[in-house]
């Protein structure tokens, strides 16, 4: 696989490697022949392509969650990057290749991710809200470590899920530092639990789409159910399980961003604002990662189709 990835390919560059399918949709062109719309991935980032004058069984084998080789040359369209394909095979077993080998991961390890989550845990000293949590975070511990956290926008590679609720984590202790009257325990187990609902809407790991459920109910309700269900099998009631659940079912803030109900208590406002800065900032040091200073990002949708400006200045500055 090319060491550079196609994130450092340039407008008019060759490419000739591996990618990851991530999605492949049919389409008809306006002199009517069929072509596919390819979305490509590897552990740099993603490029739409497009194959044109496509067979049936070009479309039959390339399908999500396949490999291919692909030899074409990157062009704009409409502001953005697009890889013409000039040659596509799929990949064999000789090649040597695995979709692991394409897929982005967060920049945290799994074990680092683990041992934040669990210290979180073990600070908690509400009963009934660390029992909660604990047993949802033992029952999904395999899922929660490699699941991205969208489909697209933000934390959306292996393990984003987890690295967003670290980082999550991590602003919720500055918060209470500066906001003692916050209830920590309500806001970690509220931070810990409200997209785990994601493990059910999402379909996997590498080539993530969103499941029946998924599209039919939203992480959310299911989380908010799931939630009661767990409280009852562990012989707890009360208070904190209905502010649980408004916790995950407010955390988007408002019905048009997708939450039933906006945040009533000050935990659950918290908790909204906490999961948007990360989530923003996440979608813009990437977005900033793949431009030089003194350039524009694309737009980015999820960002008000806003294009974000990078400094010149700040190409003086190391960390």
């Amino acid at each position: 696989m090319n060491q550079k990835g196609i994130r450092h390919h340039q407008i008019g560059d060759t490419f000739d490697d591996f990618m990851l399918i991530k999605s492949a949709t049919k389409g008809v062109a306006s002199n009517g022949k069929p072509f596919l719309t390819l979305i490509l991935r590897d552990q740099t980032g993603e490029i739409e392509a497009k194959l044109w004058e496509a067979t049936k069984e070009d479309e039959q084998t390339f399908v999500a969650e396949e490999l291919a080789r692909i030899f074409g040359e990157v062009n704009q369209f409409r502001g953005k990057p697009q890889l013409k394909i000039q040659s596509i095979r799929p990949a064999q077993t000789t090649d040597g290749v695995k979709p692991s080998d394409f897929v982005e991961k967060a920049p945290v390890s799994e074990e680092d991710l683990m041992e934040r989550i669990t210290e979180a845990i073990f600070e908690m000293k509400n009963p009934n809200l660390q029992r909660i949590t604990r047993q949802f975070v033992k029952v999904y511990q395999e899922a929660l470590l490699t699941y991205p956290a969208a489909v697209k926008n933000h934390h959306e590679y292996v393990s984003g899920l987890a690295h967003h609720i670290v980082s999550m984590l991590n602003l919720a202790k500055q918060f209470k530092a500066l906001y003692p009257e916050l209830d920590q325990d309500l806001l970690y187990a509220g931070i810990i639990l409200h997209d785990l609902g994601k493990l059910k809407e999402l379909s996997g790991v590498t080539a993530p789409s969103y499941t029946l459920e998924g599209k039919l109910i939203g992480h959310i309700p299911m989380m908010v159910e799931e939630i009661g269900t767990v409280a009852k099998e562990l012989g707890i009631e009360g208070e904190e399980v209905t502010m649980l659940q408004h916790m995950v079912l407010s955390h988007h803030g408002k019905a048009e961003w997708g939450s039933p109900k906006p945040p009533l208590l000050r935990e659950a406002e918290m908790l909204h604002l906490i999961d948007l800065i990360d989530a923003k900032m996440n979608m813009l040091n990437r977005a900033l990662d793949k431009v030089q200073p003194g350039e524009f990002t694309e737009r980015m949708f999820a960002m008000d189709n806003r294009s974000f400006y990078k400094p010149l200045f700040t190409d003086h500055y190391t960390d």
